[in-house]
């Protein structure tokens, strides 16, 4: 038996958003995962790994930040994005409107839901823990944005981040203030630091300009997402 996949059409943001969902093979309930795409947006990246996490038992869905477009254009990828990632409540609004999408699906297990992301989109689920949202595990690649005051408190599960030690998007400033923010509010907190890694580190190279300090970095893309699937083994194993 195999994996199946469909798009799932759902409103957020006053956009018509288009998501990717991956269900593995049965028809028993499985824990289910959130994956939020970079600024660009949903692409073949994150329904690859989509994919990936439903083969090894996870319902998964791919959420969208454009209502179904990608954006190649760095500046107009900068001109949604800087003043979402400047608005906890949009993104909190486009990660819920997501994961209603994820929690409607029979398969998945309501009690057993994670939330992973990149960039802007890591960004997004990082504001639904703050949002005090049920989460297992959230684990982000690039993505160690801060919050307002005090609401890293309602972060109920792990958090789990990866950044690349060049990185000058996440500068080491960034990441300290993002460590601080997890330490003062005793979330249960890991950094990883990838020696040599530039910005979107995990993202193989695209046929389009990007934004200045970005870059593929295959090695430590591989060792990221043994990290993420780590991850999910600890806080939410597919058999329990």
């Amino acid at each position: 038996m195999t994996i199946t996949t469909r798009t799932v059409a759902y409103p957020a943001d006053a956009l018509a958003m288009i998501g990717y969902l991956a269900l593995p093979a049965g028809d028993e309930r499985r824990p289910a995962v959130l994956i939020g795409p970079e600024g660009m947006g949903l692409s073949d990246v994150e329904r690859r790994r989509a994919d990936a996490l439903a083969e090894l038992g996870y319902v998964a869905l791919a959420f969208d930040l454009h209502g179904g477009r990608y954006l190649d254009d760095p500046e107009e990828m900068l001109a949604r994005c800087m003043p979402l990632l400047a608005d906890p409540d949009r993104m909190r609004g486009i990660g819920r409107a997501a994961l209603e999408v994820l929690r409607a699906e029979p398969r998945a297990d309501l009690g057993r839901v994670a939330a992973i992301g990149y960039g802007t989109g890591g960004a997004v689920v990082l504001e639904l823990g703050r949002a005090g949202v049920d989460l297992r595990a959230i684990g982000t690649v690039n993505a160690l944005t801060t919050g307002r005051p005090g609401e890293a408190a309602r972060i109920r599960c792990p958090v789990w981040a990866g950044v690349g030690s060049e990185d000058p998007i996440m500068p080491p400033a960034q990441r300290e203030a993002f460590v601080a923010e997890m330490q003062d509010a005793g979330v249960d907190w890991r950094c990883v630091v990838y020696g040599g890694a530039l910005h979107a580190f995990h993202h193989p190279p695209v046929d389009h300009a990007t934004p200045p300090g970005v870059g593929y970095h295959p090695r430590h893309a591989q060792r990221a997402w043994r990290d993420i699937v780590d991850l999910l083994a600890e806080c939410l194993p597919v058999t329990e």
